[in-house]
């Protein structure tokens, strides 16, 4: 977390002094994370259960999760562009192909009570 202070007012420094340590007591205040994991191991223990079993293997031996990968982009599909089906008739280079969400001015005579088929394309 990085907080640019330079530009705080002296109250505004007050404050996040103040959050801060309010944040160090609560975490000096909590357990260290050895003590915990014992206490639950020891609990799962007397359920017949172990840690690894419900939650997989984990602590300092365990690797970190990776970064998040970027996705891998989609496969070009080879079928080529697909023709125009409808058309706006107060625009008629407003066009649409059938295919994902209709565009705004397809919806907005949709939603008015026109039906789909004034829009198809004449051949």
């Amino acid at each position: 977390m990085n907080v640019n202070i330079e530009h705080l007012s002296p109250q505004e420094l007050s404050a996040l002094i103040a959050l801060a340590n309010k944040r160090k007591k609560a975490l000096a205040k909590r357990k260290p994370a050895a003590q915990t994991r014992a206490a639950v191991n020891k609990l799962l223990k007397s359920h017949g259960w172990t840690f690894e079993e419900l939650y997989g293997k984990a602590g300092p031996k365990a690797a970190a999760p990776a970064a998040k990968k970027p996705r891998k982009a989609a496969a070009k599909r080879s079928g080529g562009k697909v023709p125009p089906k409808y058309r706006n008739p107060a625009n008629p280079a407003e066009t649409w192909t059938g295919r994902g969400r209709p565009p705004r001015w397809l919806a907005g005579e949709l939603a008015a009570g026109r039906k789909l088929d004034e829009f198809l394309i004449q051949k």
